[in-house]
């Protein structure tokens, strides 16, 4: 089943805000930017041919329930991989892709299947599939993808060539949302076990808007490459409210309503970029878009809107925290209401700070070292780096962040 979000979703845009943007001064929870400081990063990846090509985007982070203090973060690193690290921000394992293979967006399963197992599940965006991986008491991942899993979305291989293949991903009990690269399509599939394996198959799909109504009448389209249209990756599910939250990076952040494998209702908006509804050009030399004057339209977050995970404070209590790529923010609305909060930036200390950030993930759990809770953060400019492109992730204490 395929559902397009339509002219239904350009007005939910244009009037379905969830509250107004927070104002700068003030108190934390009226809108002061924050800065805090992490206190652990993972070794640097390096994105050149003596770094394996890894470049660090989304991470995960793995509970160990037996023995909290072998917990993992488990990153992905496009050509390099998958990278798995121990709470003192150590590598522990490396998992290289197979052939043409770039692993783009991690997130886990929890006991799945009859053994009630936890599982890494991965968008292998230059394959055009899934990859799961099964992990076990120690923390050690091992791949457990069916050998006949299928394409997500490409018809055949030439069309994988094209590279309009999976891209995003959150998972939710046995299912995973996937965005598909260049694209405004989401998919949900369905994870099945298999003899000593996992496969998957699709359950419903839903395309977003390309195009939107502006409050004065105009239409207008993000600027983009040509043949590309306003895709998705940053995505979490809340579970237990059966919603999932969806950053379409040049335009908003989505809410979704799920229904067990299916998307229903019709999409709403927390909040929209700044660069929202400002007319712009594509260069083909700089590869860049130039946009014109303010629109006046968007909302805080600064294109792209990317990474977005949730911190629980109670079955449906706690907070959401979104990636702001092109100013290097941080902003967080409460889980229920998506009332903006607070925003941060986490700067530089004995730890470098974070810019341009993807993936971001958060747990609640009480940790060793994070009695509250830690946020993992990925930085796209990690420093020092001897002048080569250089990415990991950064640790952050829940406890630095001051939402009273």
């Amino acid at each position: 089943m395929r559902r397009t979000a339509g002219i239904v979703a350009l007005v939910a845009l244009s009037t379905a805000v969830a509250g107004p943007p927070a104002h700068a001064g003030g108190k934390p929870g009226n809108g002061l930017l924050q800065e805090i400081r992490a206190t652990v990063e993972t070794p640097a990846l390096f994105d050149d041919e003596a770094g394996g090509d890894s470049d660090a985007d989304d991470p995960a982070i793995w509970v160990n329930q037996a023995d909290k203090s072998r917990s993992r973060v488990i990153g992905t690193a496009k050509n390099g991989g998958l990278r798995v690290y121990d709470l003192a921000g150590r590598e522990v394992q490396s998992i290289l892709p197979p052939e043409g293979g770039r692993f783009n967006n991690v997130d886990l399963v929890t006991g799945f299947g009859k053994g009630r197992q936890d599982y890494a599940v991965v968008t292998d965006r230059g394959l055009d599939k899934l990859r799961v991986y099964r992990i076990d008491a120690s923390g050690r991942l091992t791949d457990v993808t069916s050998a006949d899993a299928p394409l997500l979305f490409s018809r055949d291989e030439a069309e994988v060539e094209a590279q309009a293949t999976g891209y995003g991903l959150a998972t939710y009990g046995r299912y995973a949302v996937v965005s598909r690269r260049h694209s405004t399509t989401l998919g949900i599939f369905r994870l099945e076990e298999r003899k000593n394996s996992v496969s998957y198959r699709v359950t419903d799909k839903l395309d977003l808007p390309k195009e939107f109504q502006l409050p004065n009448g105009a239409t207008w389209t993000p600027c983009l490459e040509p043949g590309e249209d306003p895709q998705i990756e940053g995505m979490v599910v809340d579970a237990e409210a059966g919603v999932l939250y969806a950053a379409q990076e040049d335009v908003a952040l989505w809410k979704i309503q799920l229904d067990r494998d299916r998307f229903v209702g019709v999409p709403r908006v927390v909040e929209r970029v700044a660069e929202y509804g400002t007319p712009g050009a594509y260069d083909p030399e700089t590869e860049e878009c130039e946009l014109g004057p303010d629109a006046g339209f968007g909302g805080r977050i600064r294109a792209d809107v990317e990474g977005a995970t949730i911190y629980p404070t109670g079955k449906r209590d706690g907070y959401l925290v979104v990636s702001s790529q092109g100013d290097s923010k941080f902003y967080v609305y409460d889980r229920r209401t998506n009332r903006p909060l607070t925003s941060f930036q986490a700067v530089d200390a004995r730890v470098d700070g974070v810019q341009h950030s993807d993936g971001a993930a958060a747990t609640s759990v009480p940790l060793p070292g994070y009695p509250k809770g830690l946020l993992v953060l990925h930085d796209g400019e990690n420093t020092p780096n001897g002048g080569r492109v250089s990415t990991n992730f950064k640790y952050v204490d829940w406890r630095s962040i001051n939402l009273r």
